[in-house]
């Protein structure tokens, strides 16, 4: 459930037949034959996609990715998906030290340029969804926060995402556009871990992403605050380079992307590119 502030703040005829028409289909046959067209591949077929596809991504894209990952499996008999959630910055730093992966979604364009300027990445990565944050807090919001600047009052434990990771980096920017000062209880290593102190009430608050908020369903509330717009993230995604299964992680890519990807990320609470 879902809160909202009580108070508001800066916001061409067909040529002829015969002897031409003879020469276009024998032109279309040859060019068939050659296997040249797209649907012979095995990103389009699917026939030949085997193995393992293993996906580094964000924390927040766990729920979401999960079914993805279900449901590419169940449309390419023979696959396999494995994912590393967890903090952009970490999973990037994995990456760049040799780690097999054949996919990488980051929270933020600045933490994909950390594998992009390595030359890791297989061609430019793309932006697929967006999110924003909102505070969490226990449910029914005993503290009666409704703005960003109540996480500063006396004795509430507040707890943010670490500076280096997307959504903490995200939190700083709206905190500065609120001109809030906040010294939070801990800085966690990435979203999920943050909302997993509001989950078990060792915090009253953490400022997170509003898809985590409505991944938690009534474990948590989340209270919505204008200055988040100013700190949307934009989420690439990109095919490695030194992917051990590059068909499939070709064809993971194009899944996340379609409109049954679309789809799911939007109902987790994602917002279109």
């Amino acid at each position: 459930m879902t809160r909202f502030p009580r108070r508001t703040r800066r916001t061409r005829r067909i040529a002829g037949a015969g002897v031409g028409a003879a020469a276009a289909v024998l032109a279309l046959s040859a060019c068939t034959s050659s296997g040249s067209e797209p649907s012979s591949s095995p990103e389009a077929s699917g026939q030949d996609l085997t193995g393992t596809v293993t996906v580094f991504a964000a924390a927040s894209l766990k729920e979401s990715f999960t079914t993805l990952g279900e449901r590419f499996e169940k449309e390419h008999p023979g696959t396999r998906v494995t994912f590393n959630f967890g903090g952009s910055d970490s999973l990037a730093a994995g990456i760049n030290n040799g780690a097999p992966a054949d996919v990488f979604a980051a929270a933020s364009a600045k933490t994909m340029k950390l594998v992009t300027d390595e030359g890791h990445a297989a061609g430019s990565p793309g932006t697929f969804v967006r999110n924003r944050l909102e505070i969490a807090t226990v449910p029914g919001n005993p503290q009666g926060i409704d703005a960003l600047e109540d996480l500063t009052s006396s004795g509430l434990k507040v707890v943010l995402c670490d500076r280096t990771v997307p959504c903490g980096a995200a939190a700083r920017t709206a905190l500065e556009a609120g001109g809030v000062s906040l010294t939070p209880a801990s800085y966690e290593q990435d979203v999920k871990s943050a909302l997993t102190k509001v989950q078990l009430k060792e915090a009253d608050a953490a400022v997170v992403y509003r898809t985590d908020v409505k991944a938690a369903g009534d474990k948590v509330e989340g209270v919505e605050f204008p200055e988040a717009a100013e700190a949307v993230n934009d989420y690439p995604i990109a095919r490695l380079e030194n992917a051990p299964n590059p068909s499939a992680a070709k064809a993971f890519v194009a899944l996340v992307k379609s409109a049954e990807g679309q789809k799911v990320l939007g109902e987790a609470g994602f917002l279109e590119p």
